[in-house]
């Protein structure tokens, strides 16, 4: 009896009352209903995280949809068939100290020039004669060589370094005794003993090919050539200094432009505390020339893109963009079209096939049908009305067939999204309105993707330089990639531009510095640029020493 009684009292009074069986249908159905509905979500979202950690390891992390190999594969959780006996032995990292800068040592009384900051033995010296010319027109009997005066400077050829020496004779006139020597000649940069090609090299190598100045200072310690860090971070922004009005100048092109197109990437610059850098953002604008400007600005507040573009956008103008909502508010205040990006939708539907991918396939398969429609547009020289008439007739249906799909996958599904691929698709339903610009307007693109491969300079510098120390350097960063970038796109060799362009600043009209941005640089001089010293051809023939 009193075994019963225990078991009584163990089992909950509710399984026996069809009462408070009913009570709790009510009360606790919702409850168990909204944790089932979370712990639901959090398997999806493994799901996906375990999908992306199986591409970084196994598969391929492109974009590109590429048919599944034969071949088997295996996958993240499952066992290995070759477990290697014994692992490599983790390299040993040590962090060395930072070298402390010797000071250069000052000159001694009567000490040769060259001694001062290179090797002789291993560096190459051309030798070019400065002539006098208060010499001219005299025979040898009329005057004497009495002394030589000698100077240096430091040039560069693309991927070596090399010294010029400048010999100026000092003559005496016999009739007159009168002494006469030619002055040196003047560099970019006064006082400075780098020649404008070897500051042209140097900006080019520090930007296009990322190396930093410390690897640059390395390389010239190597070849022999003993200068400071100091030094080249001094001579890199005076050279910035001078280019910052051209890049001015075409940043007013690019905001002439009728359509243009902005994104955001962030890079640290400057000190937020003892130890921790700022995060900051450049906001490159890429303008209908083929122009690019890197506009840096402290952070990612949408007021930016009121300072990057102005408030007086040009007739019928149009701004493509990702889905940051800062450039659909800009377009509200100014009254321009925004248009949006097919390759970021095309992105969120990608990132989430691993939930969904019979849909997603089908979703894939129907953006791709965009982009050959594209294809063929590109490969038949189509612009203009004729451009605009072939995505009205073949894309315009066929973006119309995609969002009903769209719809009726939330028809299924409910209105709200669920999960990730539900998340993408809302995405693109969304953004319709902007998605939908590029068929009336042959102008704009289908997506932003030429902007995101000319940007991609500042991803691959961050990897070299990881970050710029000041704000004003990284501003310097945005002038020099924005005229580097800008070269590119129009073919241009930037050093033989960064080598004209350093020369002509001094003597070209402040009023019309427009003309020294790339575009119309390639016009006006590329056919006849100016040249450094090293360059000059009479003077390429004298014999080095």
């Amino acid at each position: 009896m009193s075994y019963h009684r225990a078991m009584h009292f163990d089992l909950p009074s509710d399984t026996n009352s069809p009462d408070q069986a009913t009570a709790m249908t009510t009360s606790e159905v919702a409850d168990l209903l909204r944790s089932h509905a979370k712990l639901e979500n959090e398997v999806v979202a493994l799901r996906r995280q375990v999908a992306w950690f199986q591409r970084q390891i196994f598969g391929e992390k492109s974009e590109r949809r590429i048919p599944e190999s034969n071949a088997l594969q295996g996958t993240l959780g499952e066992a290995f068939n070759i477990v290697p006996e014994t692992l490599p032995a983790a390299k040993k990292r040590r962090i060395d100290g930072y070298e402390r800068e010797q000071k250069p040592k000052r000159p001694t009384e009567g000490a040769d020039e060259s001694t001062l900051f290179f090797d002789e033995t291993k560096v190459p010296v051309e030798v070019i004669h400065v002539p006098n010319l208060n010499a001219t027109g005299l025979t040898a009997d009329e005057y004497e060589i009495i002394d030589e005066k000698v100077s240096y400077r430091l040039a560069q050829r693309p991927g070596s370094y090399v010294v010029l020496k400048y010999v100026r004779p000092v003559i005496k006139r016999r009739d007159t005794q009168t002494l006469s020597c030619p002055p040196a000649p003047t560099g970019v940069i006064d006082g400075s003993r780098a020649d404008v090609s070897f500051i042209a090299g140097m900006l080019v190598d520090k930007f296009a090919y990322h190396q930093p100045l410390y690897r640059q200072h390395q390389h010239l310690r190597d070849a022999g050539i003993d200068v400071s860090r100091a030094w080249l971070t001094q001579l890199t922004q005076s050279a910035i200094w001078l280019l910052t009005p051209v890049f001015e100048a075409m940043a007013d092109s690019v905001r002439e432009s009728r359509v243009k197109t902005m994104d955001e990437t962030p890079i640290k610059a400057g000190q937020a505390g003892p130890g921790k850098l700022k995060k900051a953002y450049f906001w490159p604008v890429y303008g209908e020339r083929d122009e690019i400007c890197f506009f840096y600005y402290p952070s990612r507040s949408q007021r930016h893109v009121v300072e990057a573009l102005g408030l007086k956008p040009p007739d019928n103008a149009v701004l493509q963009s990702d889905g940051y909502f800062a450039y659909d508010e800009y377009a509200k205040k100014t009254g321009l079209t925004h248009a949006q990006c097919w390759a970021h939708v095309r992105r969120e539907i990608f990132e989430a096939q691993d939930i969904d991918p019979a849909r997603a396939e089908e979703a894939l398969q129907m953006i791709g049908a965009f982009y050959e429609i594209e294809k063929c547009i590109r490969q038949q020289g189509l612009s203009g009305e004729a451009k605009r008439a072939r995505r009205q007739t073949e894309a315009k249906p066929l973006v119309g067939k995609f969002f009903e799909w769209i719809d009726k996958a939330f028809a299924l599904h409910g209105f709200l999204p669920t999960n990730p691929f539900m998340k993408a698709l809302a995405y693109a339903k969304k953004r319709r309105i902007h998605l939908e610009v590029y068929l009336n307007d042959p102008d704009v693109p289908i997506d932003t993707n030429h902007l995101e491969r000319a940007l991609r300079v500042i991803p691959l510098g961050r990897k070299n330089w990881m970050f710029a120390w000041t704000e004003l350097g990284a501003r310097q960063i945005g002038i020099v990639q924005s005229l580097l970038v800008t070269c590119r796109l129009h073919d241009i060799n930037p050093y033989d531009y960064f080598v004209d362009v350093l020369q002509r600043i001094g003597q070209h009209p402040a009023s019309e510095v427009r003309q020294l941005i790339p575009r119309e640089w390639k016009q006006r001089f590329a056919n006849n640029p100016l040249r450094c010293d090293l360059q000059h051809p009479a003077r390429q023939n004298n014999n080095a020493i």
